[in-house]
This record gives structure tokens, C-alpha cells and sequence, in this order.
């Protein structure tokens, strides 16, 4: 009686997994900016978030696609699947004025948006 090999299907799928893992943290979201660091854990989450960022020059990006600041919300507004339970995470570069920041997340909470993160890099230990 014959039987299947499955070395070499396990052979692909590692090689496949480890191409995966590498390519990971490649796939990150957006604008690149210089992200302030803190001690603060990563947050779990069950669907995507929208992304809005923040640059050095306080231009507002969601994505990679920049947004005029008066259309921010109506923009938000079309992206929200589940409305103003939406979790919106906002990534301020280390050296954006904080003005521009709090602006941006005072109009998100005006438009009733409630769960409203900042995003942070890890300081290293």
C-alpha cells in the first residue's frame, strides 16, 4: 500500500511561515513618522482600526491618503463600520505640535467617536 510524503508539503508551508513573519512588521500602516515611546502595553483589538496620523508639519493623513483637516471627520464618518464605537487610533510624530494633535482628537470626539488611542513605540528597557 502507498502513502502520501508530506515532507515536502511541510517544507513549503515553513518556508512559507517564516516568509511571513518576516515580511510582518514590513506591512506597517502609513506615513512614516517618529513615534514617541512609553512603558504602555499593546492594546488587543477584534477588527481593524482607522488610522489617522499626525505629521511633523501637522498635515493629517488616514493611511497614506492626506486629509484636509475641515473634512477629517466626514471622511472618518464614511470609513466607520460600526459608527461611533469605531476604535480610531491616532499616531502623533515625536516632534508634531501637540496643538495639531489635540485638535485632531478633540474633533474625533466631537463627532462622538469615544474609543480614541494614541499610538506609541515601545521604549526600549
Amino acid at each position: 500500500m502507498s502513502e502520501i510524503n508530506v515532507t515536502p508539503m511541510v517544507d513549503v508551508m515553513l518556508v512559507l511561515l517564516i516568509i511571513f513573519m518576516v515580511a510582518a512588521p514590513l506591512m506597517t500602516v502609513g506615513v512614516p513618522i517618529d513615534l514617541p515611546e512609553t512603558q504602555a502595553r499593546e492594546m488587543n483589538t477584534e477588527s481593524e482600526p482607522i488610522t489617522v496620523t499626525v505629521s511633523p508639519d501637522g498635515l493629517i493623513f488616514i493611511d497614506d491618503e492626506q486629509i484636509p483637516y475641515e473634512s477629517l471627520a466626514g471622511t472618518i464618518n464614511a470609513r466607520a463600520e460600526n459608527g461611533p464605537e469605531e476604535r480610531i487610533y491616532v499616531r502623533g510624530d515625536t516632534n508634531a505640535n501637540y496643538g495639531a494633535v489635540m485638535r485632531v482628537m478633540g474633533l474625533l470626539s466631537g463627532a462622538g467617536y469615544t474609543r480614541i488611542g494614541l499610538i506609541t513605540a515601545q521604549e526600549a528597557q
